[in-house]
């Protein structure tokens, strides 16, 4: 018998103090250079934090209920077009995520899932693989900041 080196609701944590970093990097950002700042043909932050919410709504409904989305309940309408539209949307996915996760049984996480209808694994490893997704981008984001002579939030402070 294996012995349990986290919970599932240690692992939520964990991944929602991930979550309130990339927030804090996000809301690091003047208004316009989140929206248009680029280095050497990488996307604007905004971008990638609207990846980092798509992946997370749409995948942490797959997840919780083993099929795609395909109600149209799901975030689908136009990008953000403010910082401040783009965090209310961020807390939104993050209370999408609270309740979603509070479905799963634990044995979910060891059931073989195909993320988005192409990727396939266990949930665990695919949710491992937004996790260091969102951690990837935000590296970025901290790129971004330093570049604008902004200091970004200290990466270690997640919780």
């Amino acid at each position: 018998m294996e012995n349990t080196i986290l919970t599932s609701s240690e692992l939520l944590q964990h991944w929602q103090g991930h979550r309130g970093l990339t927030r804090r990097v996000i809301d690091a950002f003047p208004e316009k250079e989140l929206f248009t700042y680029s280095i050497g043909g990488m996307r604007p932050f905004s971008e990638m934090a609207m990846e980092l919410t798509r992946i997370a709504e749409f995948g942490m409904y797959q997840m919780a209920t083993g099929s795609l989305d395909t109600t149209g309940q799901l975030h689908t309408g136009p990008k953000p077009a403010t910082k401040a539209d783009l965090l209310a949307l961020w807390d939104k996915v993050t209370e999408v995520i609270d309740r979603l996760w509070a479905q799963m049984p634990d044995s979910r996480f060891r059931e073989m899932e195909k993320a988005f209808g192409e990727y396939e694994g266990t949930v665990i490893s695919l949710m491992f693989y937004w996790f260091d997704n969102e951690i990837h981008h935000r590296g970025q984001g901290y790129v971004y900041l330093r570049s604008l002579g902004i200091e970004p939030p200290p990466f270690w402070d997640r919780y």
